[in-house]
């Protein structure tokens, strides 16, 4: 028999989270919540290394600000540059028609 992969909503592990803070038995809170300890010590990692960006949900990616950061940056860059090479290729036909 082919088990299904539980899901959990981003409040759900968010709680969790902040539950295995307060609470010293983290093996005993993850059966309370029908987790394994693993699950709940790696959401609780997840949480740490990216703060609120964590459990994105639907395949999104998850970034530190940082990563965020540089990939806006890299967006602007692209923009520009096509930018710059429509305008170079508008000069170059405009300066053809003025001979």
């Amino acid at each position: 028999m082919k088990q299904t992969r539980k899901i959990y909503d981003r409040a759900f592990k968010e709680k969790a989270v902040q539950l295995s803070y307060e609470r010293h038995n983290i093996s005993e809170l993850a059966r309370e919540l029908g987790i394994t300890a693993p699950q709940l010590y790696k959401w609780r990692k997840e949480v740490e290394e990216f703060g609120p960006g964590s459990f994105p949900g639907n395949g999104k990616l998850k970034q530190t600000p940082e990563q965020e950061q540089i990939a806006e940056l890299e967006r602007k860059l692209r923009d520009a540059e096509l930018e710059r090479d429509i305008l170079k290729k508008a000069i170059g036909i405009f300066s053809k028609n003025g001979r």
